[in-house]
């Protein structure tokens, strides 16, 4: 069976928009991945930043580390689920990217240029946005980011699946939205 990884950025637990149209879609993607979810949640990674920089320098990296990046390079698939928070997610995710980019793992190069090291095919983007924010708007900045990051990576198509402008609709617009979203993501989900 092939592998898909989850990375789940949504911070609210139970009351999670974002999370409301990951569950079913994951569900369907279970009939033909075995799926791994990291949960992600702030308190996990720390922050690329000079000491980790000299650390990695230094041949140092955590071993847990290059685990997670191994597992995430020999994943067929990669769903990624977070809210639309300042403009872009959660920090926790940005940490948790630069910390998995590490060189002859999830990515190298030959001094003038980059190759993607992953495997994953596609990666599927589920998100949830308050403001009334299209993906592909000037404003919404995380799509172009994800294609950068596949770029480098070597993570193939990324799709995104999104509900916006639930913070300004009444509640039976938000699960209309929400529900729109699920059976688009559910669409996908068959050719993922």
């Amino acid at each position: 069976m092939k592998k898909l990884i989850v990375i789940d950025a949504c911070m609210r637990d139970g009351e999670s928009r974002t999370r409301r149209i990951l569950n079913p879609l994951l569900e369907k993607l279970a009939e033909r991945y075995e799926i791994e979810t990291i949960r992600l949640d702030g308190q996990d990674w720390q922050a690329v930043g000079r000491r980790v920089l000299a650390e990695r320098a230094a041949g140092h990296v955590p071993e847990e580390t290059v685990a997670m990046a191994r597992r995430i390079a020999a994943a067929d698939r990669l769903v990624i689920a977070a809210p639309f928070w300042d403009m872009s997610f959660p920090a926790v995710l940005k940490v948790f990217i630069e910390n998995m980019s590490l060189f002859n793992i999830t990515f190298r190069d030959n001094g003038t240029s980059f190759e993607g090291l992953c495997r994953c095919e596609r990666l599927l983007y589920v998100t949830t946005r308050g403001m009334n924010l299209r993906t592909g708007d000037p404003l919404e900045t995380v799509t172009p980011y994800l294609r950068a990051l596949s770029l480098l990576w070597g993570l193939g198509e990324v799709i995104t699946v999104a509900a916006e402008n639930l913070d300004y609709s009444s509640p039976s617009e938000i699960d209309a939205r929400i529900d729109a979203a699920v059976a688009e993501g559910l669409a996908i989900c068959r050719e993922f």
